[in-house]
């Protein structure tokens, strides 16, 4: 008996030890802690991430005995608790030259591995962030070198994806949908709303995603996670944070972050807050001479004045400022249950669109301002996440979200003293279930629901600038809601070892109703409905013959609803025309089939290929059309042609993309990224024309050194040509965008840059940055960009951890 009590005395010891301790897991090479690291337990499927500073509260796995470590860019860790406890609780992980294999969660909306996934899915790291320094998050996505970015001003960046962009590219920001009614098929800027410092993970799926993520995911799928709050694991209270200071040479950016993390046991906090001063940007000394800006205009003493560009490279106006701020607040009752409340919100200044300020008519500008009013972007979301072991779920996660947007436009003709200004407010409510049922040993099931309604409101006022009144104009959009509905069902099964099988389907449905007023345009009706449904599916195989070989291929489907956008507005696209609205719209729709394959040979070389065809039907482009019975009406006091939204074209788009990545010595790697793709759009007379969203062929590559605190990364950054003849039609006429050929034609030159970062450990709690980017100081433009990408860059920040 006494035995008996000492042995339960002795387990009790041992249990509250194991509930105090903490796991702290750090890199073999640098001996830094290594954050989000996923420590799971084999037995239960239980998954923690390690805090900033690589740490583990073992209070939640007193029951577990084989662990499995994973984190991107290092080999797995499989070890038992007696391993660890010999190890006195500290672990470190071996960099890899390369993964197979990696945690993900954007295809399925689960964490899962990456090589379950037909799909091809790229992830950028937080760590990967704080040595590159990005400015925006369009920045960061361009880091991936998969991603194209176009920036038509300073405070833009429009992501292309596989020969698709804007509404036809799906954003994600906690697992809720960030598109709205009002997303149009021109370069969008919203994805600078979302702030680099509070992002610690981000995926990109790559082809459709509309099975788990509905309409608009035809090219591809940007995933944002915000950073999570961290509890302690103890009765203690656990104060974790960061501040950084950054400065920028080619925009004198100055750019100022601070996050703090407050945890106790089943409680915990983060907050967030960012602050971005960008100047007018230069841009580099040696290209074409069309980018340089000669000329500009400025409103003083009542009227519009032209004045020389002391300095024509230096992009006026392209100024502008934003701050983000993020608060989450996490609450875990037990192991099963978690709630979570985040509260995000970004403003911009108001800033110039620069492509429009650098056309000319009769040899002066066209416009005495065009500017971006400006954007801010506010989203509430609640989420709960449930665990169970019966039923007709394992997990269960809702979230509840409700998001508001505002932006508006404000031009201004030149010498003219009449300025409109157009502002868009959108409600933005959604609802999504999502449940996921492991149904036997080999197969796990994922379904869900989801709701959808945006509500627009769009005013139009005109200001006289000399004497400041205003009075109504027309609005850019009609008031409006949009809903969406879907049900999902995503399955996945195991067929041995080697192969598994995924296949999903969603049925979505979607109504949008619009009211016009007919005030300011004779339109034809007073009221617009539009409503359908669409059913989408895909199907793939993962076949993994040997540990260090995944062939994939998938097929899948994907479309995009008519939103406001495209149904509703009235706005002039080109100079001498005008888009009117077209309540005859319906949905387009895409079908793709891809194949990639990854390998690893010897432990220090892997590469991977995918190749893919993608056909788009029933695209919604713009066509000539006929309103109220004529081709032309005055707008804007001039005559314009009417055009119109309609489904009247196919566009195909295939290419390839492929990566190399080497382990050359101990801490020592290089990496190579390539993407070629090539788009055609059918024409109104049955030609076809190069797509506007396919870019040149780009790409990335790094050589990188790692060791003992010391972190450097040299990297090329490319892109291929656009002759005047691979242009798509569209673009042959905005030659204010491009640089001139030797016959007088509009093209895209080709462009490289070479650039060098670098962090060093100044001590336990302080990181110095810098590095200089565009170091030959080349003028170029990434490819349709109104912008000159900036010249020769010093970039300096100090980051302090506490």
């Amino acid at each position: 008996m006494r035995l008996k009590q000492y042995l339960w005395v002795l387990l009790c010891i041992e249990m509250w030890h194991l509930d105090a301790q903490v796991l702290t897991i750090k890199d073999h090479v640098t001996g830094k802690g290594i954050p989000y690291v996923a420590v799971i337990c084999m037995a239960e499927n239980y998954l923690e991430e390690s805090n900033e500073n690589g740490q583990v509260q073992l209070d939640k796995f007193l029951s577990c005995d084989s662990f499995l470590l994973r984190y991107l860019g290092y080999e797995d860790l499989r070890l038992s608790m007696a391993d660890i406890q010999s190890k006195q609780y500290k672990l470190e992980m071996e960099p890899a030259a390369f993964a197979i294999d990696h945690i993900v969660i954007s295809s399925s909306r689960w964490s899962q591995r990456s090589r379950e996934v037909p799909a091809k899915v790229s992830a950028i790291s937080k760590s990967s962030l704080s040595l590159i320094n990005p400015q925006s998050a369009a920045d960061m996505l361009a880091i991936s070198g998969e991603v194209f970015i176009q920036k038509s001003q300073q405070g833009g960046g429009s992501p292309m994806i596989r020969g698709f962009s804007t509404n036809r590219l799906l954003y994600a920001v906690d697992g809720v949908r960030m598109n709205t009614a009002i997303f149009r098929s021109g370069n969008l800027q919203n994805v600078i709303s979302l702030d680099p410092f509070a992002i610690e993970n981000t995926e990109v799926i790559f082809g459709p995603g509309s099975v788990l993520y509905g309409s608009d995911a035809i090219g591809g799928v940007m995933t944002f996670q915000t950073l999570t709050p961290s509890f302690s694991g103890s009765q203690k209270m656990k104060v974790v944070g960061n501040g950084t200071l950054r400065y920028s040479s080619a925009n004198s950016e100055k750019t100022g972050h601070v996050d703090l993390n407050l945890g106790w046991q089943k409680f915990a906090m983060v907050s967030s807050f960012s602050t971005n001063n960008y100047g007018d940007l230069r841009m580099g000394s040696h290209g074409p001479e069309e980018y340089l800006r000669n000329v500009y205009s400025v409103f003083e003493q009542g009227k519009d004045t032209i004045l020389q560009n002391a300095d024509p490279e230096i992009q006026r106006p392209t100024a502008f400022k934003q701050y983000n701020l993020m608060q989450k607040i996490r609450f875990a009752p037990n192991d099963n249950l978690d709630f979570t409340y985040a509260f995000h919100y970004s403003a911009t200044s108001e800033y110039s669109r620069y492509d429009r300020l650098i056309r000319y008519r009769n040899a002066l500008p066209r416009y005495g301002e065009w500017n971006y009013g400006p954007q801010k972007w506010m989203m509430n979301n609640l989420s709960m996440s449930l665990k169970q072991d019966q039923g007709l779920f394992d997990q269960l996660m809702v979230r509840l979200a409700l998001q508001s947007f505002e932006e508006s436009r404000i031009s201004r003709d030149i010498f003219k003293t009449n300025r409109l200004i157009q502002t868009e407010k959108v409600k933005a409510l959604s609802v999504n279930l999502d449940f996921s049922k492991e149904t036997g040993k080999k197969n796990d099931l994922f379904y869900g629901l989801e709701f959808v309604s945006d509500d627009v409101d769009s005013q139009g006022e005109e200001e006289d600038i000399v004497t400041y009144v205003r009075s109504p104009a027309a609005s850019r959009y009609p008031a409006a809601t949009w809903s969406s509905y879907a049900v999902y069902v995503n399955d996945q099964y195991r067929i041995g070892e080697k192969f598994m099988l995924q296949g999903g389907l969603r049925y979505n449905l979607y109504a949008l109703k619009a009211k016009f007023d007919n005030t300011f345009f004779p339109f034809p009706y007073r009221e617009a409905n539009n409503s359908d449904g669409a059913l989408t599916g895909s199907l793939g195989l993962v076949w993994r013959p040997l540990p260090s070989l995944v062939i994939s291929s998938n097929i899948s489907s994907g479309f995009r609803a008519p939103n406001v956008d495209d149904l509703g507005k009235v706005f002039d696209s080109t100079p001498g025309s005008v888009t009117v609205p077209n309540p005859d719209l319906r949905a387009e729709n895409a079908r793709n089939v891809e194949v990639d394959v990854a390998k690893s040979f010897g432990g220090f070389l892997k590469a991977d290929v995918a190749a893919y065809y993608t056909v788009l039907n029933d695209a919604m482009v713009r066509r000539s059309f006929n309103f109220n019975g004529e081709d032309s009406i005055f707008y804007a006091g001039e005559l314009s042609r009417v055009e119109a939204v309609q489904n009247a074209a196919k566009a195909t788009v295939y290419g390839i993309q492929a990566g190399l990545e080497i382990k050359l010595a101990r801490g020592l790697s290089a990496m190579g990224k390539y993407n070629y793709q090539i788009g055609e759009e059918e024409l109104d007379d049955g030609s076809t024309s190069p797509s506007r969203h396919a870019p040149p062929s780009f790409g990335y590559a790094n050589l990188s050194y790692r060791r003992s605190g010391l972190n450097v990364v040299a990297y090329i950054e490319f892109s291929g040509k656009k002759e005047f003849e691979e242009l798509p039609q569209e673009e042959q006429d905005k030659a204010y965008l491009y640089a001139i050929d030797k016959d007088g034609k509009p093209f895209a030159p080709s462009w490289h840059t070479y650039n060098l970062k670098g962090s060093y450990l100044l001590g336990a709690h302080l990181i110095c940055s810098a590095g200089i980017e565009n170091i030959t100081d080349l003028r170029y433009k990434t490819y349709s960009s109104g912008l000159v990408a900036p010249g020769r860059n010093l970039v300096i920040s100090l980051r302090a951890t506490f």
